[in-house]
């Protein structure tokens, strides 16, 4: 157990140096470094880590080549990934199967296997060392620091990559000068509001309790974001050292992280990496002989959507249903059990130990002039490198779509990229120039959110993505206000009329009608911006919706009921593998002898004929 703040700084020395040795081959050992993020684990990173374990042993390298599993790389559409030291060679698409000619090749022979080395899309560039692929030379990691470096169940190599220095900085400091420096840092909340952090913690401070509370919003919940779930599974310290700077901070002396059970992985490695800080002392009562005492706890939610808003996880916390309150009175002065309580998500908290760490100076000189420091973003959609990316503010849109992303897949036209996830707004070619931050994503008719980045071709439909973006939201309204109750599926009705064929202009007016009722009048955050996919569709996209209720078409071809497909004679080699794949039968000819056609009445739109056909004799009209 650590009793001071000097004997854990002479221990940070130490495991500081053990890390950088497994960097620089300084102690004439090879280490194999593995993807431990979940993307990496479903594809196989254990099966690959047997196999290494495996061949390692047959060549009799235990003494020679040391095997670790760490945090998430980022680059989830290349994963699994393999990274060797001191060389640093990275390789990815690794599969148990390549595991033989790494070891044999690499590792005894010291040569690069070229065909596991990542390839640029556009170029279509070997590139042997992480930091030179485009995907990561715009980034810096603030928030993910240490993520994909040390392995997180190890404490030692968290501590020897910077952890606990940012507290044992604030904790030397009065709470007046902690809270003005997260003040003059300009930390913005990362959860998707961007309400300044250091104001939020002041309110709490000027409150008056012998009780408050930090909490840690953990519930991800936006389609296609995993950045807290990356964060808590691959540098859990991080957040839980962030948490009690913000607890010294505003006098609380209890935490709590809630945290969706969706995430296994995060919620085992928290409550891991928890329980040997209170053996380390470096959690509990008398924190380092400083006389501060801080005591973190986990609860579990159950995957609502809406608990993500504030009040209502502070609700469920407490027991109750997970439904948002009137504000005022804010959670900073009566929050849990009627106590001041701040929210902040994870991402800001694992920020928060850079800057008391690094200084002042360090995180502003990156970002705009309203959004300093950085962001993570899952980027997904028709984009090349998939993955987890921070990047300091002001990064363009085009900068992020196509050198860091890589570009559309397959050289498509970029159509829209969605960003805030259910909340945001669709964003045309004209933003591609448009610095990231959250002023100028408000502006342009979208919002930063939690950082989901979603990218679209010419083949997506905008009036199926708002319909997909409105079923989300109407699963997920906890109901307690009518305006997002009722609103919400009404306007899911609409939707599904005009995508299926149904639609009519009064339906267009009246989804324009009630997606204003619902901005205005819903109680939360959640019904409030529930209709921003459709007004921003609505405003770039709008002559698809007119094709959709007029012309009956849907243009990108994505709208079952809209959408035949035909067969064309003179493609049509009478194979009758179309017919013998159709689920339903409604193919029928002769083989061999006659054209195969498709009985449209019978159709359900499967696609199942044109993925089966081979000679691009089907279409879609």
């Amino acid at each position: 157990m650590f009793k001071s703040c000097e004997e854990l700084r002479a221990k940070i020395a130490e495991y500081t140096a053990e890390l950088d040795t497994k960097f620089n081959g300084s102690d004439g050992k090879r280490y194999v470094m593995l993807c431990g993020g979940t993307g990496c684990i479903a594809g196989g990173t254990m099966q690959i880590k047997e196999k290494f374990e495996e061949y390692i042993k047959e060549c009799h390298l235990e003494d020679k080549v040391e095997l670790r599993v760490v945090g998430c790389f980022g680059l989830c559409s290349q994963g699994p990934f393999v990274r060797i030291f001191p060389e640093d060679v990275l390789y990815r698409l690794v599969k148990p199967s390549d595991i033989q000619e790494i070891v044999m090749k690499d590792l005894m022979l010291g040569e690069t296997v070229d065909r596991l080395v990542y390839e640029d899309p556009q170029t279509g560039e070997k590139i042997t060392k992480m930091e030179e692929i485009g995907f990561y030379r715009k980034q810096k990691r603030i928030a993910l620091h240490g993520c994909g470096v040390i392995d997180p169940n190890n404490i030692e190599e968290a501590l020897g990559c910077g952890g606990y220095q940012g507290l044992m900085n604030a904790l030397s400091m009065p709470r007046e000068d902690v809270i003005k420096l997260i003040l003059d840092s300009g930390l913005r909340g990362r959860g998707g509001g961007g309400f300044p952090t250091g104001r939020k913690w002041q309110f709490a401070y000027d409150s008056v309790s012998d009780q408050k509370y930090v909490v840690c919003n953990g519930d991800e919940g936006d389609p296609g974001a995993f950045m807290d779930r990356s964060i808590l599974e691959d540098n859990p310290l991080a957040v839980i050292e962030g948490m009690a700077i913000a607890g010294y901070a505003i006098g609380a002396s209890e935490g709590y992280f809630y945290i969706r059970a969706e995430y296994p992985i995060a919620v085992s490695r928290i409550n891991a990496t928890i329980k040997k800080c209170e053996e380390l002392g470096l959690l509990g009562d008398n924190i380092l002989g400083t006389g501060f005492s801080f005591h973190a706890h986990v609860r579990l939610g159950a995957g609502a959507f809406v608990c993500g808003e504030e009040t209502a996880l502070l609700n469920s916390i407490m027991g109750q249903r997970g439904m948002p309150r009137p504000r005022p009175p804010f959670p900073a002065v009566k929050g849990l059990w009627n106590e001041p309580t701040i929210v902040n998500n994870v991402e800001t908290m694992a920020t928060v130990p850079y800057i008391l760490r690094e200084g002042l100076e360090a995180f502003t000189q990156y970002g705009t002039e309203r959004s300093k420091g950085t962001k993570v973003f899952c980027l997904g959609g028709k984009v090349n490198n998939v993955g987890l990316v921070e990047i300091p503010m002001g990064v363009t849109l085009r900068e992020l779509i196509y050198e860091i992303g890589g570009g559309v897949q397959g050289g498509k036209e970029f159509k829209a990229i969605q960003t805030g996830g259910p909340s945001g707004g669709c964003l045309t070619p004209e933003y591609l120039d448009t610095p990231i931050d959250f002023d100028n994503m408000v502006a342009a008719g979208s919002m930063m959110g939690s950082g989901g980045a979603i990218v679209m071709d010419e083949d997506n439909c905008m009036v199926d993505v708002a319909k997909f973006y409105m079923g989300f939201i109407c699963d997920e309204s906890c109901g307690k206000c009518s305006p997002c109750r009722i609103g919400t599926k009404r306007m899911m009705e609409i939707l599904e009329r005009i995508t299926n064929g149904t639609g009519s202009m009064k339906d267009f007016e009246e989804l324009e009608a009630i997606s204003e009722a619902c901005q205005t009048n819903a109680l939360c955050a959640l019904g409030q911006t529930a209709a921003n996919p459709i007004m921003s569709t609505i405003q770039h996209f709008k002559d698809e919706y007119i094709a959709h209720i007029k012309d009956k078409t849907c243009p990108a071809k994505v709208c079952k009921d809209l959408i035949n497909y035909t067969i064309i004679a003179d493609k049509c080699k009478k194979c009758s593998l179309c017919s013998r794949m159709c689920p339903v039968e409604a193919i029928s000819g002769t083989p061999g002898k006659t054209v195969f056609t498709i009985d449209q009445t019978k159709c359900i739109k499967c696609g199942m004929c044109v993925a089966s056909c081979k000679f691009d004799a089907i279409i879609k009209e």
